[in-house]
């Protein structure tokens, strides 16, 4: 029965880590309203969300692993005088701010925010209403290669809000980047780009604890089958997502939120 859990939740951070409906939501509402998951301590659901990061970060590097490359390469040898080597320092840039306050403040928001299932809620429904006008009202311009530092920083902050469970990373970045005039598509793309360092960054500060490796090691079985579900998850849905955007807009992402947003507030009051 808990591998099962495992599998559901390890599918749950590959669909809402990459689609626009927040994965942190998604584990906590999914955990701790409707019970899956639920024999994991405190410790252990912090640990274990991080290594279903781990799975996404992995499926990331995979699916985009020539543009990361060829980014890398070129950062370090061309630096900003070719279009990849740019494209790396500005996604280096972008980083910062994100991982400046997730380092002082995640902790803080976790226990703050993360039992906040109203607040999670609401956060549902608004960035659902925002992410779908910030789309409708945008043009698209540029491409991923036109954006500039200033682009690329502003993007980069709005990834702070996504440590509010509800928001979404992928929400928040691809808002952003729609409002300043990227391709729908192009857009995308950044935000999987951006994800990249600050997630890994997130799992190797958990992985410099030693109660999370003794968490890992007593529960490696468990820990395994929630990454590889995950990854495989987030294969597949990162090549659905840039190829439903060709021709779709945020609309069905939105009306899920705001579905989601309604029965957790409605489980809420019924509890």
């Amino acid at each position: 029965m808990h591998t099962i859990s495992i599998v559901i939740l390890g599918i749950i951070q590959g669909i809402a880590e990459f689609l626009p409906i927040s994965s942190s939501a998604h584990l906590i509402i999914f955990r701790d309203i409707f019970g899956i998951g639920k024999f994991m301590s405190s410790n252990m659901e912090l640990t274990f969300d991080v290594s279903l990061h781990l799975g996404t970060l992995l499926a990331i590097l995979v699916f985009f692993f020539k543009e990361f490359f060829n980014m890398i390469i070129n950062g370090l040898t061309k630096g900003v005088k070719n279009k990849d080597g740019k494209l790396f320092w500005y996604l280096v840039c972008a980083t910062v701010p994100a991982g400046i306050v997730g380092v002082l403040f995640e902790d803080t928001i976790e226990e703050v925010v993360r039992k906040n299932y109203l607040l999670i809620a609401t956060a549902l429904i608004g960035m659902g209403i925002i992410i779908y006008l910030a789309d409708k009202l945008s043009k698209s311009k540029k491409g991923v290669y036109d954006i500039t530092l200033k682009d690329a920083l502003i993007v980069g902050c709005s990834q702070v809000f996504a440590l509010i469970p509800g928001f979404s990373r992928s929400g928040t970045t691809i808002a952003s980047a729609r409002i300043l005039g990227i391709k729908r598509d192009d857009a995308a793309k950044f935000s999987f780009y951006l994800s990249a360092p600050v997630v890994c960054g997130a799992v190797f500060i958990k992985l410099l604890s030693k109660t999370t490796w003794t968490l890992i090691f007593s529960n490696l079985g468990i820990f395994l089958i929630g990454i590889l579900s995950a990854f495989i998850t987030g294969l597949i849905c990162i090549k659905f997502l840039l190829k439903y955007l060709d021709n779709h807009d945020f609309k069905a992402f939105m009306v899920y939120r705001i579905l989601l947003a309604i029965i957790v507030i409605i489980t809420i009051f019924i509890k």
